[in-house]
């Protein structure tokens, strides 16, 4: 049996997009001894938006993946989103009247509308660049493929499987008994022998459509009818603007048909602020982003609260306009195909509205750095059982995420109709508007308290037991052709 350890070569897998998500699955798959390749369509890493929060749970799937992912959250400059103190450590939700001045004397003055106890550093916000910059420290460069941009995939019903890039290198994998599944050609680079493909490719996603078919509806995200305005502020300047407990704490001030959300990063040396704005168009042009102008965002919050009109004015000349799109008019019928799957914004792209859409993608890296951690135990096997393993993984993992992860595609839009009611403006309907918060507060709750230490065991669980049907009728079909 030893001899067998030592021969055996470890699963490779090609995992396709470099952001967060597709990292810290790169970074837990080394941890139980994977091979990995990443393939990213830039030259470079780089992530979208400026801050990011973490929940205080998805730290601790961080954790579970491998604690040095936590390390590089902190070493990047993660901080609480509230401002504890020793008589109240916990970190808080808060939701504040952004529209209305109603106190004329105090220009800092707005009404407190609800909070929710989020716990002990309940959320953890940072820049993204710099987390991203300091996950990349833990991958050895070698592994890493530049400008490399999925274009089309063929699958014949005999033969191999064709994945081609728009550079025009191809990807092959073999149908039928395989002990190299997958082997991916660069153009004069040496060839790659992966396993199995995990796509990690945004909300875009090509994977997605080499699962679906190019014409399955769900290729193509929706747009939520909501736009972005995001930017960083230095902390002097937020605390001129709000005042200096609610520039160093967060707050999502809400009101009719917008909202502006905001939480210290970078050690306190920012606040990342976000402005969403309702649009009753349809979005017309082909890409998400586009040139924005500063006058559209103040004059869309020119009747709110004066706080809000000062870190609106904050905002630089130059800004981009984002189209907020999820996957919530055709969310992904499954997460898997064979020996491909998706993971993160690439299987349940979501609006930010309620800051978990990473936290969700931390759970699928979690549940299946477990599940490649039982196939990487079963050494020795035969390449059609190796085979079985993968694909039966990714059904697992496709039986244990989808269903929770697309209702987060849902809640996030429904929480984003409670912050833009058109109630907030009239006082005689505050107490209706304010009905929502309830809901609100189950809502984060689901996402908060989740039983990750359950999902690993009905992972494996799942796993064992798939496997184990599966080998008990291949043992009675052997027995029966024989």
């Amino acid at each position: 049996m030893q001899a067998t350890l030592e021969k055996e070569e470890p699963l490779t897998v090609a995992i396709v997009g470099g952001g967060i998500v597709g990292l810290i699955l790169t970074i837990g798959l080394l941890k139980q001894n994977v091979k990995v390749a990443v393939y990213e369509q830039a030259q470079g890493f780089r992530e979208i938006g400026a801050g990011i929060a973490f929940t205080a749970n998805a730290v601790r799937c961080m954790e579970s993946i491998d604690p040095d992912i936590v390390t590089a959250l902190r070493s990047s400059g993660s901080v609480a989103t509230s401002d504890g103190n020793g008589a109240d450590p916990n970190d808080y939700l808060r939701w504040i009247d952004g529209y209305n001045q109603l106190n004329q004397n105090d220009p800092h003055h707005q009404r407190m509308l609800y909070k929710i106890n989020a716990g002990h550093r309940g959320f953890e916000g940072c820049r993204r660049d710099q987390f991203l910059e300091s996950l990349v420290k833990l991958i050895p460069r070698e592994l890493v493929h530049y400008g490399k941009r999925l274009e089309t995939a063929e699958e014949p019903t005999e033969g191999r499987v064709q994945l081609k890039f728009v550079d025009g290198s191809v990807a092959e994998a073999d149908a039928g008994i395989l002990t190299t599944l997958v082997r991916v050609q660069f153009g004069s680079s040496a060839n790659l022998s992966p396993d199995l493909v995990i796509g990690c490719d945004g909300i875009k996603s090509r994977t997605r459509a080499v699962l679906l078919g190019a014409d399955h509806p769900a290729c193509n995200p929706g747009y939520t009818h909501k736009v972005a305005y995001r930017t960083l502020i230095p902390m002097g300047d937020a605390v001129a603007a709000l005042g200096e407990y609610k520039a160093q704490n967060q707050q999502n001030h809400v009101g009719p048909h917008a909202h502006l959300i905001h939480y210290p990063v970078a050690g306190n040396k920012f606040i990342n602020a976000t402005a969403f704005i309702s649009d009753l168009c349809d979005w017309k042009d082909e890409k998400m982003v586009t040139e924005g102008k500063k006058e559209d965002l103040i004059s869309a919050f020119a009747n709110w609260n004066l706080c809000v009109r000062n870190v609106v004015s904050l905002f630089p000349e130059k800004l981009e306009k984002w189209a907020v799109f999820d996957m919530w008019e055709y969310p992904a019928p499954r997460y898997n195909k064979g020996r491909i799957c998706v993971a993160g914004d690439a299987a349940h792209a979501s609006s930010p509205h309620h800051g978990a859409g990473a936290c969700i993608g931390v759970e699928d890296c979690l549940c299946l750095t477990n599940l490649f951690g039982e196939i990487s135990r079963a050494v020795g096997q035969p390449p059609t059982q190796k085979s079985q393993g993968i694909r039966t993984a990714f059904e697992v993992y496709n039986d244990v995420r989808r269903t929770r992860s697309q209702w987060l595609v849902n809640s996030s839009r429904r929480v984003c109709d409670f912050y833009h009611q058109p109630e907030w403006a009239e006082e005689s309907k505050w107490i209706r508007a304010e009905t929502c918060f309830e809901e609100l507060k189950d809502r984060s709750y689901k996402i908060w308290n989740f039983d990750y230490t359950s999902m690993i065991e009905e992972t494996i669980q799942g796993y064992r037991k798939k496997m184990a049907a599966k080998n008990n009728l291949g043992s009675q079909l052997g027995e029966f052709e024989s």
